[in-house]
């Protein structure tokens, strides 16, 4: 198995979800265990020398000048766990809280957070183990950290909170004592080094680089099938176009419909038509696609920078030298998971405007409601219904939860991001648009069925086909909940885009963009 070392290593989004996977194992290398060491040892010297630290021996937040006796330290840490789990609302979901807790040891391997190596060892061994802590999804502010999450996170360490093994819950100290394992006893600093940091926001932001990458191929598969079905044209994504508007997105974005499209015997038999422009929603596919490409290599860049970061407060440098700073605001990674969150509603708003155009019946051979016979069938006017619904929630949820803060902890902390609920919306408007992407699949793959038997591109007619082993054509009205599922799980397992690749492995653009999707 592909091994990583936590601390040392280069983390990628990708990398972070194959070791919650468990297809990809993390480990810690003797030299960061040495250096994990050398700065629990800075903490304990700090203590012995009586220099007043924040969090090591002060009380936290508005109690910063509070001074704590040496003998109650362990107390303390244990104390700020229990306080500060307060979450509410539904637990997150079980690779969510794995990606926190591997996120947090890459953090802490690091070295700067003055916490024992056997706090970090029983972190891996949940991981390895696959017993996951149980985390509420709201609480956060997204500064000074996620606090209540990370509280709920880390409480098993205490032999607190509750855990979940193979989809069912239990008490913590259940799960430690059929292990055979004690509750640990948390050192200066500990308890605030676990729970100060990014790794709720980040988590999400780590699973919506992966998720939303999926999204965007989808798309653009989608949208060569549409334009196709409609008859639509193959000029809007010639290179020589984007040349000379070159945002590497929409480069991109073109060079892969173009891909997909060129040598289309569909297209070449509606080439000399009297259709002079498509609507935006075909013509205009490079740019709008483009934008959201473009954002999702600014959340990617983003999310990369801080899972390798130290986010924690104060910052352990040596046993002369500690620093309170605001390395656990979130504002980083919220901005661009709002801005991420509106780009992936954009190809949702796009998609239904190509659904409604494949009902119109203005593609010659393409009828109207995509069905021959309507008047006594309603054909798939409905599903624009749900396009619409859709589309319209994911507007309501593109308004950016960073632009509000609410202070805490007695004024203390008196701008916070936010950003625990970017991150939430995110990950629910990339759900939302798979949905709204699923209906567009059948709309597409029917119109292109009444191109019969012109053949388009081996690659388009290698998806059309794998799309009608599971979803047949339709001629007469029907219940289509079961095949509005088979279509979303399809796109979700990423099917689609594994054949495309196989038709096209290399795309002809050279830029930064077409770089990064390299690693996907």
């Amino acid at each position: 198995m592909e091994k990583f070392l936590y601390g040392s290593g280069y983390l990628t989004c990708s990398t972070a979800l194959a070791i919650a996977a468990g297809r990809v194992r993390g480990e810690i290398s003797d030299s960061v265990k040495a250096t994990i060491e050398r700065s629990a040892e800075y903490v304990r010297h700090i203590v012995e020398k009586r220099q007043v630290v924040y969090g090591v021996n002060t009380g936290f937040g508005p109690l910063c000048t509070t001074l704590i006796d040496a003998d109650q330290t362990q107390l303390l840490q244990e104390n700020i766990l229990k306080s500060h789990a307060v979450g509410m609302g539904e637990p997150i979901a079980n690779d969510l809280a794995k990606l926190m807790l591997i996120l947090k040891v890459h953090a802490l391997a690091k070295g700067f957070s003055g916490v024992q190596y056997t706090t970090v060892e029983r972190i891996i061994w949940h991981i390895e183990q696959d017993i996951i802590p149980v985390v509420p999804k709201q609480g956060s502010v997204g500064a000074s950290g996620d606090l209540a999450p990370l509280s709920h996170l880390f409480l098993p360490l205490i032999g607190s909170g509750k855990v979940r093994v193979k989809g069912v819950v239990h008490p913590t100290a259940v799960v430690l004592e059929a292990h055979g394992l004690r509750p640990l006893q948390l050192g200066a600093k500990e308890g605030l080094a676990l729970i100060n940091g990014t790794q709720f926001m980040a988590a999400h932001g780590v699973k919506a680089v992966i998720e939303l990458y999926r999204v965007l191929q989808n798309a653009d598969i989608i949208a060569a099938l549409m334009i196709e079905g409609l008859n639509g044209s193959i000029k809007p994504f010639f290179p020589e176009l984007h040349q000379l508007r070159a945002h590497a997105g929409n480069r991109f974005v073109a060079s892969n419909i173009y891909a997909l499209l060129n040598g289309s015997a569909i297209l070449d038999s509606h080439k000399d038509c009297s259709r002079v422009q498509d609507p935006y929603s075909l013509r205009c596919i490079p740019q709008v696609h483009g934008a959201s490409r473009n954002a999702w290599l600014h959340l990617k860049e983003t999310m990369e920078v801080e899972i390798n970061s130290v986010t924690d407060n104060p910052v352990i440098i040596n046993d002369e030298l500690t620093i309170s700073g605001g390395s656990f605001h979130g504002q980083s990674i919220a901005l661009p998971m709002d801005y991420a969150t509106l780009a992936t509603s954009e190809i949702g708003n796009i998609s239904d405007r190509r659904v409604y155009l494949s009902l119109e019946g203005q593609t010659n051979g393409v009828p109207k409601l995509l069905m021959q016979s309507t008047g006594l069938n309603s054909g798939f006017m409905i599903l624009q219904y749900s396009t619409a619904a859709i589309a319209s929630e994911n507007k309501g949820l593109c308004f950016p939860a960073s632009a509000d803060s609410i202070p805490t902890s007695l004024g203390q902390e008196d701008h916070v991001s936010m950003g625990s609920i970017s991150g939430r919306k995110l990950l629910q408007v990339i759900d939302n648009v798979d949905k709204i992407l699923s209906i567009e699949l059948l709309c597409a793959a029917q119109a292109k069925d009444y191109h019969h038997p012109l053949q388009s591109t081996d690659a388009l007619e290698a998806i059309h086909h794998r799309i009608r082993q599971s979803i047949p054509h339709i001629e007469q009205d029907q219940p289509m909940e079961a095949l509005l599922t088979d279509a979303e799980m399809l796109i979700k397992s990423g099917e689609l885009i594994y054949l495309r690749q196989q038709f096209n492995p290399q795309l002809p653009v050279a830029d930064q963009l077409a770089a990064a999707f390299e690693t996907y």
